[in-house]
């Protein structure tokens, strides 16, 4: 009996183990995703920009208009809204918060800023990160 308790005590220890390993494993991606797409929304590059971004229809942007879907419509959208450089500005990300939601789903929230000649647009958003083709992708953004 008793070893049969340390065994399963010994199998927890694993499990626990393991769960910590991958989940600072994903949190590493998702973080390296969003350094990323800062660096390439810098450079004033939205389709690299969007490769954080599931490339599907089912893509779920969600602003003050309400919800927008499909990942054509979102690149439209941002390259309408943000023509060119000037327009772009620089991107920080900051306070951002990772949150397991199960084994293949993430929320993560945080705070972005652009800095502008002429202004300093900010605001916070909710993103959730799907395992999708072995890679984290943004499945949903919530910005205001």
């Amino acid at each position: 009996m008793k070893r049969i308790s340390f065994l399963l005590i010994y199998l927890s220890f694993l499990q626990i183990s393991f769960a910590q390993k991958h989940n600072a494993t994903a949190e590493k991606e998702i973080l390296n995703t969003l350094h990323r797409q800062q660096d390439f929304w810098n450079k004033g590059d939205l389709v690299h920009f969007m490769e954080g971004y599931w490339n599907n229809d089912s893509l779920v942007f969600i602003g003050g208009s309400g919800p927008n879907y499909g990942y054509e419509g979102a690149l439209k959208s941002y390259q309408k809204t943000y023509p060119d450089k000037s327009k772009m500005g620089i991107l920080q990300f900051s306070n951002i918060q990772l949150k397991p939601l199960d084994k293949t789903h993430y929320l993560v929230i945080g705070k972005w800023e652009l800095e502008r000649a002429t202004d300093h647009p900010s605001g916070y958003y909710s993103l959730i990160f799907q395992w999708i083709d072995h890679k984290w992708l943004i499945i949903l953004d919530h910005s205001s």
